[in-house]
């Protein structure tokens, strides 16, 4: 298991977003640095933790 450090603008997808859905997959868009992209595409995986960095 890994652990990912992870920031989303609070106007995209809030924390308030993450608790109203604590079951569900949550497809995450518009990554735009490639390297982040291929970090999430081939290294994550399901049971990895990570910790969420709301940028205000």
């Amino acid at each position: 298991m890994r652990y990912w450090l992870m920031k989303s603008e609070p106007y995209e997808f809030s924390i308030d977003d993450f608790s109203a859905l604590p079951t569900q997959t949550i497809a995450w868009e518009g990554v735009r640095n490639y390297q982040s992209r291929n970090f999430m595409r081939n290294q994550m995986a399901i049971g990895d933790q990570f910790f969420l960095s709301l940028v205000l």
